[in-house]
């Protein structure tokens, strides 16, 4: 028997993926992708979903919040993008895309 959620998730990670790399603000598209890189393969239904609101989010909104230069609205403020603003933190980070 085939295991269609499996490849249901497969297929969802690989289109955010590309989501990621190819919002059109380069240095969202870095960040967004490298996140993707590292973590889309362990993310849950649940955690996809947060991330693909965050992609849907106006480039400039999204990294006004991630410079801490503005408060995260409700709808973005989750653990994921917690995780998110930790990668951005990071001393000399390395950008995986």
């Amino acid at each position: 028997m085939t295991d269609h959620r499996g490849e249901e998730i497969a297929v969802r990670r690989k289109r955010l993926r590309f989501r990621a790399l190819r919002r059109g603000f380069k240095e969202v598209d870095l960040i967004f992708g490298t996140f993707a890189a590292e973590n889309l393969e362990g993310m849950d239904w649940a955690e996809l979903d947060d991330f693909e609101r965050l992609l849907e989010a106006p480039d400039q909104e999204v990294y006004a919040c991630l410079k801490d230069d503005g408060p995260v609205p409700a709808a973005y403020d989750t653990p994921l993008f917690a995780r998110l603003k930790a990668l951005c933190r990071r001393t000399d980070p390395t950008w995986n895309v």
